[in-house]
Order: structure tokens, then C-alpha cells, then sequence
């Protein structure tokens, strides 16, 4: 694999970097992540190419990814974004539901973020999330602006293609511990 293109991400490549990692840590014995599929149905089908031409959606999805870390669930979702600007709208309400519930079973739920003109990652915890969400059905802001974030959560490609979310994650379950003393 080359080394992190100067250009940034192209298509699923976050995706990739994410799903190479997965496998990276459940080697090491670090992690079990799992890539949820989104359930579809289909409706044409090519028999000669014996592939899918047509389908929908059965049902909204939850997250990208769920698993666990040394004994801790977690889950997360993976997003890009082409601008300074993280518009919410593509977080949808049943997977802020999906994370709040996790997170009240003990678990640790956020999103990966690419922000493509910058080429830089960011670990969004779900507290984090769910003040911006709050704040736009309040009648806020339906965005979440670059210099709102936690510099403390930024990510950097480790060995070109490891995106090292369970460092953020550690930092994440440290600053946990620090609110609840």
C-alpha cells in the first residue's frame, strides 16, 4: 500500500483505511470490529453477470461499525465531509438514537470524520455529537464548524493506512474518568 496521498481520500478509501485497520488490531488482539451491512432487497437482478442492477434499502441502517475493544462495546460511523463545515444532516435521527442507547448500555459510540480538503481525521465522541445535534433541534445551528472541535481529537494515519481510533478512544475513556471525579 502507498503512503497517504497528498490529495487526500478518494471515494471508499476511508472505508478501506478503516476496514484494514479493523483487521490490523483483531490480529493483534487489540480489537473485534465488525463492518455492518446495510440490509437492501433486490428488484432486478442480471442473470448473465449474476449481479444486482436494482435494489432499495429494507430498513435504516444503525452504524458503520460495532464490536469491541478489551471487553468494551463500541461503535461508530465513518463519514466525510468536502468542507470546513460538517453539515448534521448527514447524520441521520434513528443513528443518534442507536448511539444514545448505546452509550446508556455502557458503551462508547462516535464518528470517524474525514475532512477531505484537509485531509485530516477527527474522533467525534458522542457527547460531542449529541450537543451539536441538541443544539439544532433547538433551532440552532444545523452544522458543526471546524473550529468548534476538540483539537485533543484529531487523528493521524499511522503507517500510511491505520486509522488509530483506539488511542482517540483511550483519551476518550480518560477524559470520562476525569468528568466523573
Amino acid at each position: 500500500m502507498g503512503t497517504w496521498n497528498s490529495r487526500g481520500l478518494r471515494g471508499s478509501t476511508l472505508e478501506d483505511f478503516i476496514n484494514r485497520t479493523n483487521e490490523r488490531y483483531q490480529e493483534m488482539g487489540l480489537a473485534l470490529i465488525q463492518k455492518i451491512p446495510t440490509p437492501i432487497t433486490p428488484v432486478r437482478i442480471d442473470k448473465t453477470h449474476r449481479h444486482i442492477t436494482l435494489a432499495y434499502f429494507e430498513q435504516k441502517s444503525t452504524v458503520d461499525y460495532i464490536g469491541a475493544v478489551q471487553g468494551i462495546p463500541v461503535c461508530f460511523d465513518a463519514k466525510e465531509c468536502g468542507s470546513d463545515t460538517f453539515p448534521l444532516q448527514n447524520v441521520h435521527e434513528h443513528q443518534v438514537e442507536f448511539m444514545d442507547a448505546f452509550e446508556r448500555q455502557d458503551g462508547i459510540a462516535f464518528l470517524i470524520i474525514y475532512y477531505s480538503m484537509r485531509n485530516e481525521l477527527y474522533y467525534m465522541r458522542y457527547m460531542e455529537l449529541k450537543k451539536f445535534w441538541e443544539r439544532s433541534q433547538g433551532g440552532g445551528r444545523k452544522s458543526i464548524r471546524f473550529e468548534e472541535l476538540d483539537p485533543e481529537f484529531f487523528m493521524e494515519l499511522k503507517n500510511g493506512c491505520m486509522v488509530p481510533y483506539l488511542d482517540a478512544i483511550q483519551k476518550d475513556l480518560d477524559t470520562r474518568e476525569t468528568k466523573e471525579k
